[in-house]
């Protein structure tokens, strides 16, 4: 199973849905990966929240992400989601490598040694790492 592919689909599937928010399983990966879509302007917010479940009684933490559309027709400013390296196949880049996508408009996200940061990061801190997706 993995996490960043099924967290992915979850939002594209919102997004072609027209979705106002989608809940995403708590996750240290997932806060992340989050936290940089809010920072980039790539989906509107989002909430942590508690949700209980009633045959144990345990308590289940979600993220709740607000999803971002433009317009009357309200288009997904999320046009791609794809995820680069894969669990049969990681794909690694060193600071030098760290490639450009769409002249600056989409962005890549890697996992480095200084945690889940964007491509522009990567080059600014002049580190590499695995690359995990691309979004634009």
């Amino acid at each position: 199973m993995d996490l960043i592919s099924n967290i992915l689909t979850y939002i594209r599937n919102g997004n072609l849905s027209k979705n106002t928010s989608v809940r995403l399983p708590y996750l240290k990966t997932t806060l992340q990966l989050v936290k940089i879509l809010k920072n980039e302007g790539f989906i509107q917010s989002f909430v942590i929240s508690k949700k209980e479940e009633s045959d144990e009684q345990a308590y289940i933490d979600q993220i709740v992400v607000f999803l971002k559309y433009e317009g009357r027709n309200r288009k997904p400013i999320l046009t791609n989601l794809k995820r680069i390296s894969k669990p049969g196949r990681r794909i690694y880049v060193n600071s030098k490598q760290v490639p450009q996508l769409l002249g600056g408009l989409g962005i890549l996200i890697l996992s480095t040694s200084q945690g889940i940061i964007t491509n522009k990061q990567a080059r600014h801190l002049k580190i590499g790492g695995e690359l995990l997706c691309s979004i634009w």
